[in-house]
């Protein structure tokens, strides 16, 4: 399978990030649990909250993965 691009845009008022996988847009997510859930239905499986904070699959904008409030 081709490397897909993962992007998790900055936080936004009230918490949360938006994530996106090549172009398509998969949510808000609330935290790592909600990220690895939208990567798992978007055919990224086996990532647990771990893998997905260390993954170099994900590009973090506007903070890492401990940033989920503006």
């Amino acid at each position: 399978m081709a490397e897909r691009r993962v992007i998790v845009f900055p936080p936004v008022g009230g918490g949360g990030r938006r994530v996106q996988v090549d172009s398509e847009t998969l949510g808000t997510a609330f935290g790592l649990h909600d990220l690895a859930v939208f990567l798992e239905r978007a055919g990224l499986e086996g990532l647990d909250v771990v893998d997905v904070a260390n993954s170099p699959l994900i590009e973090w904008h506007g903070g890492g993965p401990e940033v989920w409030e503006d």
